[in-house]
Formats: structure tokens, sequence, C-alpha cells
């Protein structure tokens, strides 16, 4: 009896766990070359490295063209999407920087104040993992980690313009 138990623990720590922490890509559609950011109204298939999503349950999109202004607009949702609600999104996604594929934007890691900017200039960076995030913080100086409910109308306006926290 032990020694089939070998193999199975052995099978279960090489195959099955490695696929308990894989997280898929999402699936989202992808913006059209007319899609503008409703925030910015740049063209958003423009930048496919710095897409965001919001999908609703109906299955409209809105993209942006990067996690700043995402947030932005769910932050203030009357002004950038009237007739939508929040409650009405089935899920939300970033690109994310390493990867360059579209993950759950409430579970991604976003680093502020680095020497990456994006099309808008200072951006939220999505990592996939807290260790992404670190790296991505050692590789391109950057100032802070944050997760999806950290950030604020406040942050985002600082970003618009270079400031990153409370240490300047």
């Amino acid at each position: 009896m032990k020694k089939m138990i070998r193999p199975i623990l052995l099978l279960f720590v090489f195959a099955v766990m490695p696929m308990l922490v894989y997280t898929a890509p999402l699936d989202f559609p992808k913006p059209g070359p007319k899609d503008t950011c409703p925030v910015c109204g740049m063209f958003v298939a423009k930048y496919p490295e710095w897409v965001a999503t919001v999908l609703y349950k109906g299955g409209h999109a809105h993209h942006f063209d990067g996690a700043k202004d995402l947030h932005k607009y769910l932050l203030d949702m009357p002004k950038w999407a009237p007739g939508h609600k929040a409650e009405d999104i089935a899920s939300i996604g970033v690109t994310e920087y390493y990867g360059l594929t579209l993950i759950n934007a409430r579970e991604a890691f976003y680093v502020i104040g680095s020497d990456v900017l994006g099309p808008m200039g200072h951006e939220l960076i999505p990592l996939e993992t807290r260790e992404d995030a670190n790296e991505f913080m050692r590789d391109h100086k950057g100032k802070r980690i944050l997760r999806f409910e950290q950030i604020e109308l406040k942050l985002l306006v600082d970003l618009d313009n270079g400031k990153f926290g409370a240490d300047e």
C-alpha cells in the first residue's frame, strides 16, 4: 500500500497542483479598430498591451487604454457610463504586464510610480502575483504596490500629475 501512495502523491504534486494555481486568461471580446476609451477617447486597439475591459452581464463591453482610465470609469460611473450600473458588471479584466493576457482586475497587483509609462503617461501596472509585482518594483523603480480596493480617484489624479504617494 505504501508503494502506491508515493507515486500518487508525486502525481498530485507535479500534475494536479500546478493546475490549481494556474489562472486561465479571461476570455473577453477584443476591442475593434473604432472602439474608444470612454474616459479619454483614445482608440483602444492601438495599445493591445494596455487594454482593460469591463464586461457587462448582457455581453456589452467597454474597453480602456489602461488600468488607470478603467478605474476612473469604475469610480465615477454616472459620469463615464450613464445608463450602466456597477451591479450589471459580469467581470473586469486588465492586461497583465508580463504575460500580456487579460486577468481578473479585482485580483491583480498594481504598481505605481515606475519608469514604465502607458499611452496616457503614468499608469497602474497590472501584475498577476505579488512576486511579479515585487520583481517589477525592483526592475522598474516602482514606488508602491496596490490592490484593486485601494485605488481611489485622488490617487488616479495624482498619477496624472506624476505623483505617487505620501513619500513625495
